[in-house]
């Protein structure tokens, strides 16, 4: 049988006919159809009940793609003098962009930078960013042919300010156009500029600008307390991905920072800066502190340094030359002859001093080492009370060795050879000298010891404070701007290492620091006119980082401490000045002088009664834009004394600014513009005269201390010099 005829009969037997053979497709095809649907439905069920495809959340998924976020940034606490004067507080900058998409939409209205309102666009920009229009029409012209979603302006664009933003947004709602959007930066604002600078600090925008972090100062030590917590708002999103109107909900609120007080007094620091960069300028010393402290309290009023910067525009921490340490807290020095006050207090306090002891003055032999007088005996024969007025070291080693290692652990009462505990970023601990019979020896005149600052304020404390030793602060309270809750701080005593009668003694015999014409080591340098000042003045030999000392003229750190009132003091003042170009006696005098002068009068004020201090303080009133007439008589009602300089038909300027403090009967200069003609300046003092060369924006020099009795330009001549000269006289 052909092959043919096998298939035939094998497909007849198995009923293989087109027709069969269709039937069983069908059912094939029927039952596969019925079995997918029922795998179709079981998955989309599963699915639908669970929410959940390959492990990913359907509506997690579903709300990235409707629903949007953004970070509400918690506002940085500020930073106050003691008054409540702002130092550092948050300010928002600005970066505006064009958005071109035609995407941007809401509904039927259009959000984005339409082709026929460039030109208006552009005239806003132009008129608000200082960017030349036709360089911002190009920009959005060049945007809308690349279809681009959105362009910037470049730095036209950027650090904008809250008012010109809000003027922007203005004109745009005049002008019936759209498409300018902002996107707004965390930024810090410092409003004094160069204001004890290394001890405020200053913050920046964390990586992914969502708050700012705090560097150096009370702005790094303190950013837990500053930065606050941020929250985050939710809303919806249209299909292309813009925001709709309306449903923006709050769901985690800020929490924003605590704001902190600190105990620095703006009149004094102000004030206090003025004089430094003024001594600065002339000596050009290496580096160059001063801090004043209340005695009683350990407030901290006034502290600064050169070199500083300014936070504002970061001028002072770029170069090969800037400094980034707080010197007051991360340097350690030899002190010098200022330390004498605690070796004569411990002598006395041990029974082993006489002041009417004699004894002969030029050098010591300790071990193998011979220590000199800085006279190398000039004087002969001194007594041990001239023995600290002079400065000798012959007679402070002498008193050393009397106290045996009593000297050693009076130094660690006073606190020295350990941190203060200032709580500021990496305060350093000095040394304590070693067991080297010379070095205790050195170190009973300010050499083989290592101090900082604020040990030695702290000491000081002991001798000012009737021998009860105080902690130094900064801080006057932290507030809780979210619940009003105010922590604040207290006066710290840290031990009594000191009897009353001993200080008293000592601060008597510091007077002799400036008042024994023979025996004063700083004799006719310091006053402060109505006060007697208790004083020691230091010059130390400045260690060479390749061991032994620096050599030259001025190579030494030349410091003071006064204390005023001598009998009970309200003040003590500590300056340091190391390695100057050029130094003479009156170089630091030139800051204590007129700075305690200026806090003697505050404190004056404050403490006087109500029928001695007339209205107190007077807030200065912003007196810009007024008639002269008008505004001399109402700051002549507040108590003030103004000064109207110049022929104008308005103030244009003031010396003090509008919301600062004056003392009832301190002078005002209102500056009017047109002719200016000198004013009779007799009487006025340093600081009233600086106010007068700043608002006419002179340079104004000085001969002596204290008040004008003779001026370069005779009054009521017209001033056009560039310099103005006044001879001062106590």
């Amino acid at each position: 049988m052909s092959l043919k005829n096998k298939f035939r009969r094998f497909m007849e037997k198995k009923n293989l006919n087109p027709m069969n053979n269709r039937k069983k497709v069908g059912i094939i095809l029927f039952a596969t159809s019925i079995g997918l649907f029922f795998l179709f439905a079981v998955r989309f069920a599963y699915i639908v009940i669970g929410g959940h495809v390959a492990g990913t959340s359907l509506e997690e998924k579903t709300n990235q793609l409707y629903q949007g976020s953004e970070v509400v940034k918690a506002k940085r606490g500020t930073i106050f003098d003691r008054n409540g004067v702002a130092l550092a507080e948050d300010a928002t900058s600005y970066s505006i962009k064009a958005i071109l998409s035609k995407t941007y939409t809401s509904g039927d209205k259009k959000l984005f930078a339409q082709e026929k309102d460039f030109d208006t666009l552009a005239d806003i920009i132009s008129k608000n960013l200082s960017m030349e229009k036709s360089k911002a029409l190009k920009v959005l012209r060049d945007g809308a042919d690349q279809n681009l979603y959105q362009v910037e302006f470049g730095n036209y664009g950027r650090n904008i300010t809250q008012e010109t933003k809000q003027n922007i947004e203005d004109e745009m709602k005049a002008a019936n156009v759209t498409g300018l959007y902002f996107d707004n930066h965390p930024a810090r604002m410092y409003p004094s500029g160069v204001f004890s600078s290394h001890f405020i600090g200053y913050a920046v925008p964390d990586e992914k600008e969502t708050g700012l972090v705090g560097r150096l100062g009370i702005e790094s030590a303190y950013d837990d307390i500053l930065s606050g917590q941020n929250g985050k708002i939710y809303y919806q999103k249209d299909n292309f991905q813009n925001p709709l109107p309306g449903t923006v909900a709050e769901e985690e609120p800020a929490t924003d920072g605590k704001n902190i007080y600190t105990t620095l007094d703006s009149r004094l620091q102000t004030y206090l800066e003025t004089l430094m960069d003024q001594v600065n300028e002339e000596y050009q010393p290496e580096e160059l502190t001063a801090v004043l402290m209340e005695a009683k309290t350990g407030e901290i009023t006034a502290m600064a340094q050169r070199p500083t910067f300014n936070p504002e525009t970061m001028e002072g921490l770029t170069g090969e030359d800037a400094v980034w340490r707080n010197i007051l807290v991360q340097d350690s020095y030899e002190p010098g002859s200022t330390i004498k006050v605690f070796t004569t207090a411990a002598a006395i306090e041990e029974g082993k001093f006489d002041e009417n002891e004699s004894f002969l003055s030029g050098q010591i032999k300790v071990a193998d080492a011979t220590i000199n007088d800085h006279d190398f005996g000039k004087k002969g024969m001194l007594t041990m009370r001239q023995a600290l007025s002079w400065s000798s070291n012959v007679g402070m080693v002498m008193l050393e060795q009397r106290l045996g290692g009593k000297w050693y652990n009076y130094l660690q009462k006073l606190g020295f050879g350990q941190s203060t505990h200032s709580g500021l970023d990496d305060e350093v601990a000095g040394a304590l000298p070693t067991a080297n019979i010379v070095d205790q020896a050195m170190s009973a005149y300010g050499q083989a010891i290592g101090v900082t600052n604020f040990q030695m304020m702290k000491a000081f404390s002991a001798i000012a404070n009737n021998g009860t030793m105080i902690q130094p602060r900064y801080i006057s309270k932290i507030v809780d701007p979210n619940t009003g809750e105010e922590v604040s701080t207290e006066t710290e005593v840290l031990g009594q290492p000191f009897s009353k009668e001993t200080t008293e003694k000592v601060r008597e015999y510091m007077r002799d620091v400036i008042e024994d014409e023979n025996y004063g080591s700083a004799y006719g340098v310091y006053s402060v006119p109505g006060y007697n000042i208790a004083a020691k003045t230091g010059t130390a030999q400045i260690a060479s980082d390749t061991g032994g000392y620096l050599t030259g003229e001025t190579a030494y750190l030349y410091s003071i401490v006064e204390m005023i009132p001598a009998e009970d003091p309200e003040y003590v003042l500590y300056l340091t000045m190391k390695h100057p170009k050029t130094y003479d006696r009156t170089a630091l005098a030139k800051i204590a002088n007129p700075l305690l002068k200026r806090a003697m009068d505050f404190k004056e004020a404050e403490t006087a009664t109500p029928e001695e201090k007339q209205t107190g303080n007077v807030t200065v009133s912003d007196y810009r834009n007024l008639n002269p007439d008008i505004a001399a008589a109402d700051a002549q009602k507040s108590g003030l004394q103004p000064v109207v300089i110049g022929d104008g038909d308005k103030v244009q300027a003031q010396s003090t600014a509008n919301g600062d403090e004056l003392i009832s009967g301190e002078k005002l200069i209102l500056y009017t513009g047109g002719t200016a003609l000198m004013p009779d300046v007799t009487g006025w003092s340093k600081a009233d005269i600086m106010k007068l060369g700043k608002i006419l924006g002179v340079e104004v020099t000085f001969h002596g201390d204290g008040y004008a009795t003779e001026q370069s330009l005779a009054p009521y001549e017209k001033i056009s010099d560039e310099t103005l000269s006044f001879h001062l006289k106590e």
